[in-house]
């Protein structure tokens, strides 16, 4: 009874490339009323086993596919994409998918899961669905690096705070769905040149790294991946890409990035059963791709493609009826 009245109030109310690897002691840009994220310098590291280990944290963001792709000198654990592809300039560009809020983040509860997680579990995740592999050992020296690296980044963040810049910048919904037709001749404009016509990217010369990452293919992120919500991925595009775009100097509009998401994530990928994430229905995103949702409004479709507005709007007022 209360998600038909929450139903029919709803209604109502409708019918009205290539990434840099350096990290600078650098303030990012923001709007004056947020902070201003001071991202540590690596040169300013003193010369101990708690620095090299932050610096091997980094080492692992930046080159990934070199210590765990199918070439990995340690082991294979993942598809050969680096972390570094999705968190820009080692998780310190503004919009870039940055990691300043991962120290003062976690441990804490994800709906996803349904669980208190830890920055452990954090890469974990990252493994299994970003990078399409599989965990790496919990008590090994690499993941002690990437949690020392995590929790340095972020060092210079006050708890309860965000700074600027943080995560992705949600871009302006569309009042029609995102368009896969119009999004492939945005792709065929901005994109190829780096990732191919096939989206299966660049490998280096040596053949165990991209240069420029598969965007979809055996060798790209499964569904299971946070960037598989196109929110997510039209915000990282609108401010990263093509080569040379930023926050403040765009090359795409909200519609081409929307567009374009919707072209490469409607493309062949590695799946992943997702059949346990976000056990609270009332909690999944509005732009979550599967099914089953709390609503009988929207389709499946519309979820995945939008528009999105009318779906954000409800589930924010189920979410408070609750």
């Amino acid at each position: 009874m209360k998600t038909a009245v929450i139903a029919g109030t709803l209604l109502l109310s409708f019918a009205a490339c290539r990434h840099t690897e350096s990290i600078g002691n650098k303030r990012v840009s923001s709007s004056q009323d947020k902070p201003q994220w001071m991202v540590p310098d690596t040169t300013e590291l003193p010369d101990n086993e708690e620095s090299r280990l932050i610096k091997y944290g980094r080492a692992l963001v930046v080159n990934t596919s070199y210590y765990f792709g199918p070439k990995g000198v340690i082991a294979h654990k993942s598809n050969g994409l680096n972390c570094q592809n999705c968190h820009l300039s080692a998780g310190s560009k503004p919009f870039g998918n940055n990691f300043s809020l991962v120290a003062v983040g976690y441990p804490r509860y994800k709906e996803r899961s349904g669980t208190v997680e830890t920055i452990v579990k954090k890469v974990e995740d990252c493994f299994e669905r970003s990078l399409d592999g599989q965990k790496i050992d919990s008590n090994s020296a690499e993941m002690k690096a990437f949690v020392a690296y995590l929790k340095w980044i972020g060092k210079n963040v006050k708890k309860g705070t965000k700074p600027a810049g943080s995560g992705i910048d949600e871009p302006v919904f569309l009042d029609r769905g995102a368009d896969t037709v119009k999004g492939k001749l945005v792709y065929i404009s901005k994109c190829r040149r780096c990732h191919g016509a096939d989206g299966q990217g660049k490998l280096n010369t040596a053949g165990n790294a991209y240069v420029y990452p598969a965007l979809w293919g055996k060798h790209s992120y499964n569904i299971g991946a946070s960037i598989y919500r196109l929110s997510k991925f039209a915000g990282y595009v609108r401010d990263n890409m093509p080569f040379g775009a930023d926050h403040k100097k765009r090359q795409l509009t909200d519609a081409e990035a929307w567009d374009v998401a919707a072209f490469v994530n409607s493309q062949p990928r590695p799946v992943k059963n997702v059949s346990d994430d976000w056990p609270k229905l009332a909690t999944k995103p509005y732009d979550y791709p599967f099914g089953p949702y709390a609503d009988h409004l929207f389709s499946e479709s519309q979820h995945k493609y939008g528009p999105f507005a009318p779906v954000k709007k409800y589930y924010a007022l189920l979410t408070i009826k609750q």
